[in-house]
């Protein structure tokens, strides 16, 4: 796991001028990378590569970057691991094509698998999360090229007469001619879904590549953006698998377990300490038993616990960890704590990003990184086996409000919309007749609030989509703000078969919320520490399988992930992990109001609003008088505001 960075100049540059800016675009990323530092200049053509080293495979030199292929032809600055790079090296040693290995890192094996088959056949090859630039001597190109989900970030746009691009916007930020203006439809939809959707970024003209996919730069025209070209679709994946469904239950649940099981093996390939999260919950809980299955020894497990019982998980951790028999560390996370990280996240992010679980995600990465540099979470399986409620409930949402004659509907949404925190409880256990199994009356008043929005929604998509929203209306928020077609949302509508609401649903989740909410948060947050993150669920094979399950098999009695509890309940009893779905999420309602009240206050003040421009300041102050007062739950939209407010003062001189 590194940090990367580098430069294209069409036309060449002086060696020394190219190496000093891409130099300094790099050590921004050194946190990424503490091991080593490498560079690679090539003026004639003028790029210009760097690379931060953090050490987890083959530790010597022969694994150090930049890196150039056995023949010559390519050379790679890689960000990430190929975990089936031993069984890549087999293939090649078996057709004759394998170079004398300087050493056993997967970086090298990537660029001799990407010259024996080509870029695009090599990366349809690779299982891994990785984000590269290579250059192709022979072909003068540059291509830049993202995994399959986008575990790994990749940033590029143009800065003065250089294409740049790196792990991290920070860096690019570091390029003597960056000058780039803010984004206000990106702005608008990350108050609409807390974070910014790729392609874009919260700066006009610079992007995201879009997962599983690759750009190729050919003479590079300044200000040209070719077309990003896909080389794997999950969309088409689960297109595909609507007539290849599993239905004997037996046989899916030891095919998830043996592939579950194939993907911890290849992702517990390390050459440092390793360890895993560990929740309590289903999805962690699940890849910690087979984890532990397969060691020699009690796997290190760590998490982190909240005073607020609604939000800790950290007991239900503490009985799985001694049930599986792990080495078990536990650090319990109050307001002080969460206040020594808010100052962080504006340069954590680089961009607005309103996940609150950025919070402990980073402190449990911490904390982990005391012991281990590797660690395995159990992220994605929510999205890959139906587990948010929204999956749990929304077809059974639609049918039953979508029945209701619509006058009724509005008075219901009207009634809803009225309700203040306090009585939410109570309407929620008057109305059960007509809500979804297992409703969370512990926190009945968020809910009611999103029912009070999808009560009218006049179809699934419109009501699952504002099931994602935090702010239903971000236009009347942002100052000059529109709204945009997503990337994501592109990707749905060229779906060309008819999919059961559930494997719409899930996704629409792969396609945006996982890559640029889930993964940009843990891989900012652990990488902050130097501390490598992987994800076993988002193993090419678990996810082509997962496709291929039927809804029902997801979904069943009003629970999600029924499958992957039926792998999880042969290593741990139902009753250690069986309870509604808490989220990895901090009480910010309650924290607003409390030991954060001072600092909120202070940043949405009505004379600093005006000054920075960003948003609404009569809707602003009218929401933060309304939580202040315990009328209504603001806390998840005005941390949208908060973060995005403490990002301009980072990033925006004036």
């Amino acid at each position: 796991m590194c940090g990367i960075a580098g430069l294209f100049r069409p036309g060449g540059g002086g060696e020394s001028r190219l190496t000093a800016v891409v130099r300094d675009m790099t050590e921004a990323l050194a946190y990424r990378g503490p091991d080593a530092a490498g560079y690679w200049t090539y003026a004639p053509a003028g790029v210009a590569f760097g690379h931060r080293r953090l050490s987890v495979l083959d530790l010597s030199p022969a694994g150090s970057q930049p890196m150039h292929s056995d023949c010559g032809r390519f050379t790679v600055t890689f960000n990430g691991e190929i975990y089936n790079h031993l069984d890549i090296r087999s293939e090649l040693e078996a057709i004759g094509a394998a170079p004398n290995w300087r050493g056993h890192s997967d970086t090298e094996t990537l660029l001799c698998a990407i010259g024996q088959w080509g870029l695009e056949a090599a990366l349809q090859r690779f299982s891994g999360m990785f984000a590269l630039a290579l250059w192709d001597e022979r072909e003068r190109t540059l291509t830049l090229a993202r995994d399959r989900f986008g575990e790994k970030p990749l940033f590029y746009g143009w800065s003065g007469n250089d294409l740049v691009f790196a792990s991290e916007l920070k860096a690019l930020a570091k390029h003597p001619a960056w000058s780039p203006s803010l984004d206000r439809a990106a702005l608008t939809a990350f108050m609409r879904y807390a974070y910014v959707p790729a392609p874009s970024t919260i700066w006009t003209g610079i992007k995201k590549l879009p997962p599983a996919s690759y750009v190729t730069f050919v003479n590079a025209v300044r200000g040209s953006q070719p077309a990003p070209k896909p080389y794997w679709s999950m969309r088409d994946t689960v297109a595909a698998a609507q007539t290849k469904r599993i239905t004997d239950e037996q046989e899916a649940v030891a095919e998830l377990q043996r592939l579950l099981a194939v993907a911890i093996k290849r992702q517990c390939l390390s050459d440092v300490p390793l360890g895993a999260f560990l929740s309590g919950g289903i999805d962690s809980s699940t890849v910690v038993a087979l984890m532990q299955a397969q060691a020699s020894q009690p796997v290190r497990t760590f998490t982190i616990g909240f005073r607020e019982d609604v939000f800790d998980e950290a007991k239900e951790a503490r009985q799985v960890a001694a049930h599986l028999g792990t080495s078990h560390t536990e650090l319990y996370v109050d307001p002080e704590t969460a206040r020594n990280v808010i100052p962080k996240l504006p340069t954590m992010y680089d961009e607005p990003f309103g996940d609150s679980s950025q919070i402990p995600t980073h402190l449990v990465s911490a904390l982990a990184r005391q012991h281990v540099t590797v660690a395995l979470s159990g992220d994605a399986g929510d999205e890959m086996f139906g587990g948010y409620n929204r999956h749990v409930w929304g077809d059974s949402l639609n049918a039953r409000f979508g029945a209701m004659p619509a006058a009724l509907r509005r008075m219901l949404g009207v009634l809803l919309r009225s309700v203040s925190p306090e009585p939410a409880g109570t309407i929620a256990r008057l109305a059960s007749p007509l809500l979804p199994a297992r409703f969370n009356v512990r926190r009945a008043g968020d809910q009611m609030a999103k029912l009070a929005r999808v009560v009218g929604s006049p179809s699934l998509d419109d009501m699952y989509r504002e099931l994602c929203s935090i702010d239903n209306d971000p236009t009347q928020t942002v100052v000059d703000g529109e709204e945009t077609e997503s990337w994501s949302a592109a990707e749905m509508d060229k779906v060309k078969v008819a999919l059961p609401p559930l494997d719409r649903m899930t996704l629409a989740d792969s396609l945006s919320y996982l890559t640029d909410d889930i993964l940009q948060k843990v891989d900012r947050a652990a990488m902050a520490v130097a501390l490598e993150t992987r994800v076993p669920f988002l193993d090419k094979d678990v996810a082509e399988f997962a496709a291929r399950i039927p809804p029902g098999m997801k979904v069943r009695d009003g629970r999600g992930k029924w499958l992957v509890r039926q792998v999880l309940y042969r290593h741990v009893p139902a009753s250690l992990v069986d309870r509604p779905k808490t989220g990895f999420g901090i009480p910010i309602d309650d924290w607003l109001r409390g030991p954060l009240k001072s600092w909120a206050s202070d940043l949405l003040s009505p004379a600093r609003l005006q000054a920075q421009n960003l948003f609404n300041v009569s809707r602003v102050t009218a929401r933060m008088a309304e939580h202040m007062s315990g009328r209504h739950n603001h806390g998840y939209w005005l941390w949208n505001v908060l973060m995005a407010q403490a990002w301009r003062d980072q990033w925006c001189a004036n």
